[in-house]
């Protein structure tokens, strides 16, 4: 019971995760910059592993990244979307 609440607190991190990552990688695109380093910059380097992203011409940003598991399973992935009107 105690690992199965330990897990969900590790999913609820990573979808934290994933939706800083998701604004500050749209913040960059926005005005220029790398949305994949400014992604990382604001994920646990355990989360950079694995991390996808898709940017769009409307400023929208898309971040994937995988579930750690406590318990060495394949737990999927979560994604979290961000947008800001470019500023370009």
């Amino acid at each position: 019971m105690l690992a199965g609440l330990w897990q969900v607190a590790v999913f609820a991190h990573t979808a934290w995760s994933a939706s800083s990552a998701a604004h500050a990688a749209a913040r960059a695109e926005a005005i220029g910059l790398s949305p994949g380093r400014a992604a990382r910059a604001h994920l646990p380097r355990r989360l950079e592993r694995g991390l996808r992203l898709r940017a769009s011409a409307d400023g929208r940003v898309t971040v994937t990244v995988p579930v750690p598991s406590s318990f060495g399973l394949r737990l999927g992935t979560t994604s979290a979307v961000a947008r800001f009107t470019p500023q370009r």
